[in-house]
């Protein structure tokens, strides 16, 4: 792992306040972005975002070149199925390898799944994203939207040296257009982004955090 990525579960992200600003969560189903069901559930929670977040999606979709759209493939996350999803890697990753530490366990689970009390899907802050073309087929971004690092050789990671030069660009237009609108990637994962959470904040040098936990309304 690239040791100057900062990980969900540094001390320094969970270090960083949080001012909530109150917005609730919209249905990004209602507004012009093509969605996919591949997380969905009966709830609807993984089509929610903050506000802001929509905003920024909208902004992002309108910069991408001609031909191309966002392919939404989550959003909010309950707070109960972000503790199942971590505390389910940990044992896998524990089983994998019995004779690490608990830092070690915690550490490497947040590469893939973030600590239930900072996870920015939790807060309706972030999303996962990737790119079609006009028809609707995805771009090859080098691997599928939530490959671990154990399934892709690590090849998940955003500036991953082992991927073909197309998926790399693609994997440039992608950040390039969620940048441009304010988002920030976590870079162990090419399909994450972020906005208004503790993990933008400390990259982005903002004094606090603008979504903490939340629900459905």
């Amino acid at each position: 792992m690239n040791s100057s990525i900062v990980l969900m579960s540094d001390a320094r992200v969970t270090a960083i306040p949080l001012q909530e600003c109150g917005e609730t969560l919209v249905d990004v189903r209602a507004h012009s972005l093509k969605v996919d069901d591949r997380k969905f559930d009966t709830a609807g929670s993984y089509a929610h975002v903050r506000q802001g977040v929509l905003d920024r999606l909208l902004h992002a979709q309108s910069v991408l070149p001609d031909g191309l759209q966002l392919l939404f493939v989550e959003g909010f996350r309950p707070p109960s199925l972000q503790k199942r999803y971590f505390e389910e890697y940990a044992e896998e990753l524990t089983r994998a390898h019995p004779d690490w530490q608990a830092a070690e366990i915690r550490a490497a689970t947040s590469r893939f799944v973030s600590p239930p009390e900072i996870a920015p899907h939790s807060a309706g802050a972030a999303v996962d994203v990737t790119l079609t073309e006009g028809q609707g087929r995805e771009l090859d971004m080098g691997t599928r939207v939530n490959a671990s690092p154990e399934e892709s050789s690590g090849a998940c990671y955003t500036d991953a040296p082992n991927i073909s030069d197309q998926a790399r660009s693609n994997r440039a237009i992608l950040s390039g257009a969620m940048e441009a609108a304010g988002f920030c990637n976590y870079k162990t994962e090419f399909w994450h982004f972020s906005y208004g959470d503790r993990y933008w904040a400390l990259q982005g040098g903002f004094p606090a955090a603008l979504y903490g936990p939340a629900e459905l309304p």
